[in-house]
């Protein structure tokens, strides 16, 4: 998004791009530790050191902050998993590195996925809280499916439902961030690991053993 002085075919300095990060990382932070309904623009100002005009050159208003700092996370986190990643790899092993590296990505930027935790459960617009766009999810989803629909078509994945076979992996790494929030001491490579074991049993295509 652009703010109100920023003509859209103009391109940013660096020291404009670097201006928005730092507000945007500033954003995290501040959600992060105090909520999403306690970090105004002028808190954010405060731990960037700027004043709250200077958020309001940058970005439209806190909407338009909201709307990047989730597609930040969401961006820095397809980032961080896409490198962990081989292609080659079969869909089972594809599939169990994925959710490492999302557990494992929770872990090394805690601030992050918490942060965005707080934005969500502001309750959105139209209940007073973010406004943000939930689809900026969707690229997950459809890497998650795509990995899924793959193994089902190689024959390393049993039968099922791949919808709903992403909600509920969705779902299971969706809890973790308010588990970290309470406990930042939370072992988020063991907590990968076992996840990653649950899902491969759920989905990996073994012989059916006769239990007579």
């Amino acid at each position: 998004m652009q703010s109100n002085f920023q003509p859209a075919d103009q391109p940013r300095s660096f020291i404009e791009t670097a201006r928005r990060a730092q507000i945007i990382e500033c954003a995290i932070q501040t959600i992060a530790e105090l909520g999403y309904a306690q970090a105004s623009l002028a808190r954010i100002a405060k731990r960037a050191g700027i004043s709250a005009g200077v958020i309001s050159y940058y970005f439209a208003g806190k909407d338009d902050l909201i709307a990047e700092v989730t597609a930040h996370v969401y961006e820095a986190g397809g980032t961080f998993i896409r490198a962990r990643l081989d292609p080659s790899q079969s869909a089972r092993t594809t599939l169990r590195a994925f959710i490492e590296a999302n557990v494992a990505y929770f872990g090394v930027h805690p601030a992050n996925v918490i942060a965005v935790m707080n934005i969500v459960r502001s309750g959105g617009a139209g209940q007073g809280g973010a406004a943000y766009d939930a689809a900026v999810g969707e690229p997950r989803r459809a890497g998650i499916a795509a990995i899924l629909e793959r193994g089902q078509a190689a024959g390393e994945f049993r039968a099922f439902s791949v919808p709903v076979m992403v909600a509920t992996l969705v779902e299971a790494l969706d809890v973790i961030p308010p588990q970290l929030a309470a406990n930042p001491k939370l072992d988020t490579e063991a907590y990968g690991r076992e996840l990653a074991e649950l899902f491969d049993r759920a989905t990996r295509n073994d012989p059916v053993e006769d239990v007579r």
